[in-house]
């Protein structure tokens, strides 16, 4: 048999074993080495991002499950591991030397990994019971997301919590108006923020690549690392999020070179963490896209 002949035995034996194997993409799909085209998906983190201004939900379940324990923790240490899976958030407390201190000076021992296994099965329904009362989307978050979508932008979403918490949260934001194509949580795959995998299981389930066609968007740390661990566009929110942590009367209530300051913190931590842009709200995303295409047109990479 001839090598050509071997070769279109193989073929066929693909073929007939897997039919999808004729199939071929890239004339809709050029390659990420050469992309230099369009915006095709937004990812977005719920909490702080797309939905609840100042992200609070978690905040005073984290406290709660502390406090069962006899552990003071502060709302704003609470926030300060925000965007991890939760599981791994209250290890993250735990460990901080302050609140380790309490702890022992409260439980008489370290803070164990059965511990923190029992605070976090007992915030599942603490925070389930609660989210859907701040299901509230962002102001002009979902007028941007529906442009997007007239443009034939495709919308996911990732986020720190599990897959329980995110069913009472999607019917929820659904009825005010606000629902991705596709939402991923931390349970759904091996690990959560800041590894890649919630971003990959979106853009597959999408149906979109090369990660360069696809922008990243989050107001924490963990949500920067997830982008840029998974090749896509990361941009980080400033105003509406965990790192500035008020309500929207709250922000807009501050003085004017006070909150100049304080976003302008944020903005440099985030821009420190690799975030390609930083914006005050998601509702800005029709100015994030036309950022990032000229940015490929220009040839320019996550």
């Amino acid at each position: 048999m001839s090598s050509s002949d071997r070769r279109g035995d193989a073929s066929g034996k693909l073929g007939a074993q897997f039919p999808e194997a004729n199939v071929l993409p890239h004339a809709s799909h050029p390659r990420a080495a050469h992309y230099t085209g369009p915006v095709r998906a937004v990812i977005l983190d719920w909490a702080g991002t797309a939905v609840d201004f100042g992200c609070f939900a978690p905040v005073a379940v984290f406290v709660e499950v502390f406090r069962r324990r006899g552990v003071a923790i502060t709302p704003a240490e609470a926030r300060g591991p925000m965007g991890l899976e939760k599981r791994a958030h209250i290890q993250a407390l735990a460990q901080q030397p302050q609140i380790a201190e309490r702890w022992q000076v409260a439980v008489g021992v370290p803070c164990s990994e059965a511990d923190i296994d029992a605070m976090y099965t007992e915030s599942l329904p603490l925070q389930t019971a609660c989210v859907a009362d701040y299901a509230q989307p962002i102001p002009g978050v979902v007028a941007a997301v529906n442009a997007l979508r007239e443009r034939g932008i495709r919308i996911g979403g990732t986020t720190g919590y599990s897959r329980p918490i995110m069913e009472a949260l999607l019917p929820a934001a659904a009825r005010h108006g606000y629902a991705p194509d596709v939402s991923v949580c931390p349970s759904d795959v091996p690990a959560g923020r800041p590894a890649p995998w919630m971003a990959f299981q979106a853009a597959t389930l999408l149906g979109v690549y090369p990660p360069a066609a696809i922008i990243k968007i989050g107001d924490t740390v963990p949500d920067i690392e997830e982008g840029l661990n998974a090749g896509m566009w990361s941009v980080g929110v400033s105003a509406t999020g965990n790192e500035l942590g008020f309500t929207a009367s709250e922000a807009d209530a501050l003085p004017a070179a006070e909150r100049a300051e304080r976003l302008a913190q944020i903005e440099r931590k985030l821009l420190a963490a690799g975030a390609h842009a930083v914006v005050a709200s998601a509702a800005q995303l029709l100015e994030v896209v036309a950022e990032i295409e000229a940015r490929l047109a220009r040839g320019e990479r996550p």
